[in-house]
């Protein structure tokens, strides 16, 4: 056999052990959902693991518009975006974005994967530097190395090793990318220092918000809220349709320069298949409803801070933790796999992020907390996680 077919055959007997060890949890087809319940395999579970962080997903008026867009447009489009395919709810979605996010404009993709790596790689190359947070989403890290530019990452979330990475790019043409919110470990970047940094040094910024809108801010516009900074302190506003907002897709925000130059330009934009009417428009009516129903975001943050405090009373290592995004750190993967049959066999669903997604020694249980979370929910949630744990070991 040879080297590809050896790691495939490594990866299936990995999944065939734990199958048979009740211990792989992964892609399991949830039959129906209500609120923060799910149907799998026949049972009700407690969904502690949704991306809906603000309670979204079964909104009427987003299936309304949903809806409505397959009778108005039908299922697809005429082709690419560039050509024939962009539609009237393209651009109102566009719009909307570029209003929600205080940018002369916004562009659309069609997932929040091939955002990070097609304007990465559009916007810098050969010659230029690539500064990222050494714990940034696979996606940006993808799209740095496609660029070919120097690639060069710094300790997360460290503002002394960023500077060092700014100098030691010199005169070449440079471009900082973070997340607002760490998907792993659930907290903040340092904004405010990254900004100065990156103007001290005439650095472009790009933040990836895929878990920051709708978390991050008084009415959930995000990190440049948060922290109360203007909102030209971000160059590239990035994020995704697919979280927050539920429907699918990736958007892109700033100047009209700059997404004039996207439209035009990036591969994944020129030559990737328009988004679907239906997911268009529901994303636009998502970003209505979030300015409409803002008692959401309050709900929400409310929700992740008394989980938290749950966590920690219990003894749980919920790393630096400040969002809906709640690592539980067992130690290693036989535990997390182990803890999270127990959780699964008590009813409430959460999933294990084991090695090499996280370090090895780093294993965890990521859970998250949503809107359609109510405080009933979060008990019985600490419950199980207390049992589990100290049945596992972890506490």
């Amino acid at each position: 056999m040879d080297a590809i077919g050896e790691r495939i055959a490594a990866l299936n007997e990995r999944v065939r052990r734990l199958r048979a060890d009740d211990l792989y949890f992964y892609q399991l087809p949830s039959s129906a959902v209500d609120g923060p319940w799910v149907t799998v395999n026949g049972r009700r579970m407690l969904m502690m693991a949704s991306y809906s962080y603000l309670g979204l997903i079964g909104h009427p008026d987003i299936a309304k518009a949903a809806r409505d867009a397959i009778d108005c447009y039908g299922t697809g489009t005429h082709g690419v975006r560039m050509l024939a395919g962009t539609l009237t709810i393209h651009r109102e979605l566009e719009e909307t974005i570029a209003r929600f996010k205080n940018t002369e404009d916004a562009v659309a993709y069609s997932s929040g994967y091939v955002t990070n790596l097609s304007v990465i790689s559009t916007l810098v190359g050969r010659g230029d530097a690539v500064i990222s947070d050494k714990i940034n989403h696979a996606s940006i890290v993808d799209g740095c190395l496609l660029s070919r530019a120097g690639f060069i990452r710094f300790r997360h979330n460290d503002m002394t090793d960023l500077q060092r990475a700014l100098v030691k790019a010199g005169a070449a043409a440079k471009l900082v990318v973070v997340d607002a919110v760490f998907s792993m470990d659930g907290d903040v970047i340092n904004l405010p220092e990254v900004v100065r940094l990156c103007r001290q040094h005439g650095a472009w910024l790009m933040v990836d918000e895929a878990h920051a809108l709708g978390v991050l801010g008084r009415t959930g516009r995000g990190i440049e809220e948060h922290f109360g900074l203007p909102p030209d302190a971000i160059d590239i506003k990035m994020g995704t349709l697919s979280k927050t907002i539920p429907s699918v897709g990736g958007y892109v925000a700033g100047r009209k320069d700059l997404i004039t130059f996207l439209r035009n330009t990036s591969r994944a934009y020129v030559f990737s298949a328009a988004l679907p009417p239906a997911s268009a428009a529901a994303a636009k009516a998502a970003f209505d409803v979030i300015e409409r129903e803002t008692w959401r975001v309050e709900k929400l943050q409310h929700a992740g801070d008394l989980f938290l405090r749950g966590l920690r009373s219990l003894g749980f290592d919920t790393l630096n933790s400040e969002t809906a995004i709640v690592p539980l750190v067992v130690g290693e993967d036989d535990r997390a796999f182990l803890m999270t049959r127990l959780c699964h066999h008590a009813d409430v669903f959460a999933l294990p992020v084991v090695s090499p997604a996280v370090p090895a020694g780093l294993a965890r249980l990521r859970t998250t907390v949503t809107a359609a979370h109510e405080p009933q929910h979060l008990e019985r949630a600490l419950a199980v996680f207390e049992k589990a744990g100290r049945e596992a070991g972890v506490i």
